[in-house]
């Protein structure tokens, strides 16, 4: 099937950050490939985000996706973990638009409720929902599904941006 959008998702972590790659065809979602980036903690901060630049760099050569979405990080209760999180999450956003793709953002609500279509949904609902969106589609790790519903989320969101565009143009 050619001539769709190819959608990067990443749910940036500094531990794990899971990548999916769907394709839109119109309506219709396609299921192109899933993972999980690890870094090393025995490493510095430093080395462990070089790790995260050279392996998402890798998803973005073998994959070549058209646009990315990165799930927005809220703060958590530890100061250090938010920040290194912080971290994580911008090289999630250098690394596809350093490549010149378009990259959106999503608050988790916004992204479980474009998939479950409640903002409160559980984790085990969003996984279960990526699964019946892409038929046949099986997640690496909940990084992974996570990160495929982040791509769904921006997939809806594109579709409904092109219908609102093309409806203002017909009046």
């Amino acid at each position: 099937m050619k001539g769709g959008l190819r959608v990067l998702g990443l749910d940036p972590g500094l531990r794990r950050t899971g990548w999916g790659i769907i394709e839109q065809h119109g309506n219709r979602l396609v299921h192109i490939a899933n993972g999980t980036l690890l870094s090393n903690s025995s490493l510095s901060l430093a080395e462990r985000l070089v790790q995260l630049r050279i392996a998402l760099e890798e998803v973005l050569a073998d994959y070549r996706p058209q646009v990315a979405a990165v799930e927005e990080t809220l703060a958590n209760r530890n100061p250090a973990s938010t920040l290194k999180l912080g971290m994580a999450r911008g090289v999630a956003l250098l690394v596809p638009a350093s490549a010149g793709l378009p990259v959106s953002q999503y608050l988790p609500m916004i992204v479980k409720k474009s998939v479950v279509g409640t903002g409160h949904a559980g984790k085990d609902q969003v996984q279960m929902m990526v699964g019946h969106l892409l038929p046949g589609c099986e997640a690496a790790s909940s990084d992974a599904a996570d990160a495929l519903a982040v791509a769904i989320c921006h997939a809806h969101h594109t579709s409904s941006l092109t219908s609102w565009i093309q409806a203002g143009r017909a009046q």
